[in-house]
């Protein structure tokens, strides 16, 4: 049984950063059932493939999954369901407008349970990045890392 990181980290969208530019970050709580709670406390989740949709002034979760709690035997949720994303109603409409109007993409980028225990999940506004960006990202971290490797050696 793998257990939350430290800082309460449950899954992260590692390939997020790498595949887009974001631009703004926002903290949402999740609608979410007991037995998709008591998954996500034994650190089962993945958000890697999922993605935020805003449709009739909401905001959903789709295609993330939250594995089955073993315990909760028939009362059991759908791992793959919608999920109902809490937000202020001012940042709801910021994000539906940036979506039509300038064509932006909102990906989750981090799920985890904040200082007070509530599941929280950390969703970006952005815009995907050309191949060409991918390449110097690629250049960027190569040279930071022959870098410090370089400080260190040299002190």
């Amino acid at each position: 049984m793998n257990k939350p990181r430290e800082d309460g980290a449950v899954a992260i969208n590692r390939r997020a950063r790498f595949d887009y530019e974001i631009e703004e970050t926002f903290e949402a709580g999740l609608a979410l059932v007991g037995s998709e709670v008591k998954s996500l406390r034994e650190g089962k989740a993945n958000i890697a493939e999922s993605y935020v949709s805003p449709e009739n002034d909401e905001v959903w979760l789709i295609n993330s999954d939250i594995p089955t709690y073993g315990p909760a035997n028939r009362f059991n949720h759908e791992p793959r369901r919608h999920r109902k994303l809490l937000l202020k109603r001012r940042e709801i409409a910021k994000l539906q407008g940036a979506v039509a109007r300038e064509g932006r993409t909102i990906i989750p980028l981090r799920l985890y349970f904040n200082d007070r225990g509530m599941a929280k999940l950390l969703i970006g506004l952005a815009k995907g990045k050309k191949t060409v960006d991918k390449r110097q990202t690629i250049k960027d971290r190569d040279w930071n890392k022959q870098k410090a490797r370089l400080m260190k050696e040299r002190g």
